[in-house]
């Protein structure tokens, strides 16, 4: 078996500043764009010449870079695409990122030396593709954004142990959650599969009648209209072990188009997180020195407890199904979200945890063994349908699928500053996506706008002899509580102390009240180049 050295925190760069960012807060890998055929708008992008300084920097520091070339391209493209390709190839970068049959033929004959990661904009839902894609060249797939962490569990232990899975951890989510949405080209023009949405999903709607063209009646009882399509954000932070047991071996954080400060904290959290989570499973110590190989805790066919965990039997794992289990089925079943109740930490209902955290319902697996293989049943899909519209169903062979166990383990425990972060960028309601099918995500209906309770107030620019000299982004005044984003610990709080304002002059001013300008202030403690200074807002807003 190849045993991978650790989970691998794949950040976004919507330029070179951001690739750099992600880097220095930790990012074992970055991916970021060119200026065409990808799927972000391109003048954010990176050229050839940046991703040449961008793979150097990363190398330089452990990390890797790929390069999303994942839009389904047009006949008139393909010959510009492969000429592309050959430009890439010479700028240093680690994989390719396609979605694209054609592409990715194309990339392994033109640039062998490239991986090849299949984007999620394939739709990968099964062991099956992943193989084939496996067969064909891929090193890596992401998974479509609508798989459970059992299909996770399913898939890893239906692969190779040398092709990767990726999967979304944090971030904004599409409606069309594998990506492929016309509706801003219907509606705009403007294409995004290229890199040009519009968003509309995120826009405002009220309804029209047909021969009442200009009465407007709203979807609710609100004169703002509603948000159809105004899906949450994801925020798998409260269940990194879940899915890093579950076999995902990357575990990526959505954002090209967000700023280098969204970049810095989410990169800088997930991978904190990490490193709790290798610490507390064994596998490293506190000083990151291996302690035993990286594996998960998914069981292979033919394989038992005791091949990854001494401490458990065979027979510790048939007590209970867990609750990832007991609602895998339900997850493209079309049924309605379970009503599933919480338990109280490790109380056990029915073979099933649960635990309610950060404002989301967590199913525990560490409260309940870990199940036995259990086949799987097929949701009755005509339960919920007219007698006129029942399914013949007679000639459908019976499944004998059996889902994949996981060997149990205590929950990861992260430390509070960590919950809090993710609450700390600019970011819509939270949900877990797809993972927990009993709790699906939805919309908001009401407004597509983000949550603000933190804002940034400076940069760091130089540290020296109890001052820190920064460029100011918003005002610090005294007895104002800020915190300095530190790669790889908690952020350092401070009071700002009265007086003792300079600005770049030197001359002695009252506060730091003037944006994009130079000052100094005292700082006992030293604090690196670059970092951002943030503070909670006066009044949390919403940030159109």
């Amino acid at each position: 078996m190849k045993y991978r050295r650790r989970p691998e925190v794949l950040a976004p760069a919507g330029n070179l500043q951001g690739l750099k960012t992600a880097v220095d807060y930790g990012a074992d890998a970055v991916y970021c764009g060119g200026k065409a055929f990808g799927m972000r708008s391109a003048p954010r992008n990176l050229s050839l010449e940046d991703f040449r300084e961008g793979a150097a920097y990363a190398h330089e520091r452990g990390a890797r870079v790929y390069v999303t070339l994942n839009i389904l391209p047009r006949n008139s493209e393909v010959r510009q695409i492969e000429r592309y390709i050959a430009d890439l190839a010479d700028t240093g970068i680690d994989a390719l990122i396609v979605s694209d049959m054609g592409i990715m033929m194309m990339a392994k004959r033109i640039a062998p030396g490239l991986e090849l990661h299949v984007s999620t904009q394939a739709g990968v839902t099964n062991y099956g593709a992943a193989n084939a894609l496996a067969e064909l060249g891929a090193s890596r797939v992401v998974l479509a954004r609508e798989m459970d962490v059992q299909a996770v569990r399913d898939i890893r232990a239906n692969i190779p142990d040398t092709l990767d899975i990726e999967t979304f951890v944090h971030g904004s989510m599409c409606m069309a959650f594998s990506g492929r949405c016309l509706i801003s080209n219907y509606l705009t023009g403007r294409d995004g599969n290229h890199g040009e949405c519009a968003q509309p999903c995120r826009w405002k709607y009220s309804l029209v009648e047909e021969k009442r063209p200009g009465q407007v009646f709203p979807l609710e009882e609100t004169h703002e209209g509603t948000y159809l399509f105004n899906s949450q954000d994801m925020n798998m932070m409260e269940h990194l072990d879940d899915l890093i047991d579950s076999g995902a071996t990357s575990l990526k954080i959505e954002g090209r188009s967000k700023s280098a400060y969204y970049v810095a904290a989410m990169t800088n959290a997930y991978k904190t997180a990490v490193n709790a989570y290798m610490v507390q499973r064994g596998f490293e110590d506190e000083d990151g020195n291996e302690l035993r190989p990286f594996r998960d805790r998914v069981l292979r066919p033919g394989e038992r407890a005791q091949d990854i965990d001494s401490d458990f039997c065979d027979d510790s794992l048939a007590a209970a199904r867990d609750s990832i289990m007991a609602h895998a089925d339900d997850a493209f079943a079309g049924l309605p979200d379970a009503a599933v109740d919480a338990p109280a930490p490790g109380q056990m209902i029915d073979g099933e945890a649960g635990l309610t955290m950060a404002g989301v319902n967590r199913p525990q697996t560490a409260a309940a063994p870990a199940p036995a293989h259990v086949k799987a049943q097929a949701p009755d899909l005509n339960s919920n349908r007219s007698a006129r519209r029942q399914l013949d169903i007679s000639d459908v062979p019976e499944s004998d699928f059996e889902h994949a166990r996981v060997v149990p383990a205590p929950k990861v425990e992260l430390p509070q500053w960590l919950h809090e972060e993710p609450y700390k960028v600019a970011h819509r309601d939270y949900s877990t996506g797809f993972y927990y099918p009993e709790r699906k995500v939805t919309q908001n209906t009401d407004r597509s706008s983000y949550f603000r309770d933190w804002l940034v107030v400076g940069e760091v620019l130089d540290w020296a002899d109890g001052r820190v000299t920064l460029k100011s982004r918003n005002k610090i005044e005294a007895g104002q509580e800020v915190e300095f984003l530190l790669p790889g610990q908690a952020p350092l709080v401070y009071i700002v102390p009265q007086g003792g304002f300079l600005n770049e002059a030197g001359e002695p001013v009252e506060a730091i009240n003037n944006p994009a300008h130079v000052f100094s202030m005292p700082l006992p403690q030293p604090v690196p180049v670059n970092v951002a200074i943030r503070s909670r807002t006066r009044k949390p807003t919403l940030k159109a």
